[in-house]
């Protein structure tokens, strides 16, 4: 589409008397930002996900906003604000801990002037710093649901791309052609599992078919930029919904290779089960609001293939130490090919692998070194995540039960510092976050 097409289009204009948005549910500093730059003669809108959660009733993380004023523009209203990014250069407005994020419209088809701005490889954009006009910018957003805006003039909603209509629907849609969409940006696929599974939403057929055929793209995304998907995806507390959409649509496989090729030889289902258990236990943290880390998830998540590896894909008393680290470095070197891990997660992790074997082979004394262990409780809760797939002994994993919620002795709070014997100490619940 042209830029005089996209300024041809006529925008669907809903009233403040048409929609549920209210001023009393937005951030005051978002309402100061969009005011200011309203005052200094820019347009001003709140865009996104701000406009489609509060459509739906419900409680958006964060604020964005979106105007005609140039980065520098912004930055000249606001003495607070900081200029960040070279793919998108965007404007932050710092209250404190929040930040309001203001980005200027972008363009639709750059002109030849502007070719350092806007750099695309193989359709693929690399960067684009050219800006054009609303109607513009919301033909360039993704989906149709966050290119609804929210106009501090007047308290409307303007929809360029009947995104209210997929809102009541329960529609995710791509704006334009998704192929082309999908070529530009391959991470679009992954939020268009992710928003699906947020909203409880059905992706669109048009918007669907073709992400199996395109899932392969994503080997050109960097491996830190999909390890910031990765978490999203599954740590926003529907990771089992997640995880089940992205094996339907052929996108597990790019993410974790190794894993997925497990999944599949997986003749009993246990390998399924246990990483099921892993998001079911996540996800229930995520909302009790309750801390998770990554580095259990990803200890779920690859340790099929790691099992994959070994005799009989299981874990077995007496395996080779040697043998089962091969497994455990093989499969990471492999992972981190395609999603990086950085090492304060990449350790933890390796730790609560470690101490799986120590699990079936421990004496008396051996039992008390391993429960003062640091990550100890990570790794019992992911034994405990074992016995549920059928993937260990049920009996050791009771034993280990038992000891745990029983014993006098506990992990010490911090390598230098121990706890008093003596004192009867009863652990929490089994979880998957601890550690």
């Amino acid at each position: 589409m042209t830029v005089a097409q996209a300024q041809g289009i006529t925008p669907t204009i809903i009233t403040r008397d048409q929609h549920v948005i209210s001023r009393a549910q937005i951030s005051d500093k978002a309402l100061s930002v969009l005011y200011r730059l309203k005052n200094a003669g820019y347009g001003a809108y709140l865009v996104g996900g701000g406009v489609r959660d509060l459509s739906l009733g419900r409680e958006p993380k964060d604020f964005d906003v979106a105007t005609d004023a140039t980065p520098d523009e912004v930055k000249a209203l606001f003495r607070n604000c900081r200029l960040i990014g070279r793919r998108f250069r965007l404007a932050h407005v710092h209250w404190g801990p929040e930040i309001i994020e203001v980005a200027t419209f972008r363009a639709l088809t750059p002109d030849a002037d502007a070719a350092a701005d806007h750099v695309v490889e193989d359709g693929l954009v690399l960067r684009d710093n050219v800006y054009g006009t609303i109607e513009e910018d919301a033909l360039r957003r993704d989906f149709t649901i966050n290119a609804l805006y929210y106009n501090i003039a007047d308290f409307s909603v303007v929809d360029y791309a009947d995104g209210m209509a997929d809102l009541r629907a329960g529609r995710l849609r791509l704006i334009g052609d998704p192929a082309v969409r999908y070529r530009e940006d391959p991470v679009r696929m992954l939020r268009a599992v992710r928003f699906a599974a947020k909203l409880g939403f059905t992706i669109d057929p048009g918007t669907a078919d073709p992400i199996p055929r395109m899932a392969d793209s994503l080997d050109d995304i960097p491996p830190a930029r999909l390890f910031d998907e990765v978490l999203k995806l599954f740590m926003a507390g529907q990771g089992v919904e997640t995880f089940e959409s992205l094996r339907r649509h052929g996108l597990f496989r790019y993410l974790f290779p190794a894993s997925d090729t497990a999944l599949d030889d997986d003749e009993f289902g246990q390998h399924i089960t246990f990483v099921a258990r892993a998001l079911e236990s996540t996800d229930q943290r995520v909302n009790n609001d309750r801390p998770v880390t990554p580095a259990f998830l990803f200890a779920a998540l690859l340790w099929p293939a790691i099992l994959s590896q070994l005799p009989g894909a299981r874990l077995k008393p007496g395996i080779d130490p040697e043998l089962f680290e091969q497994s455990v470095t093989e499969a990471l070197e492999r992972q981190l090919r395609q999603v990086a891990i950085p090492k304060r997660f990449a350790m933890p992790m390796r730790e609560i692998w470690a101490l799986q074997p120590r699990f079936h082979s421990a004496s008396e004394k051996k039992a008390r070194r391993l429960f003062s262990h640091p990550r100890y409780r990570a790794a019992y809760d992911f034994l405990l995540l074992r016995r549920e797939a059928g993937l260990v002994d049920p009996e050791l994993a009771d034993v280990w039960q038992r000891y745990t919620e029983s014993s006098e002795d506990a992990p010490p709070p911090t390598p230098a510092r121990r706890r008093r014997r003596g004192g009867r100490r009863r652990g929490p619940a089994p979880d998957a976050g601890d550690g």
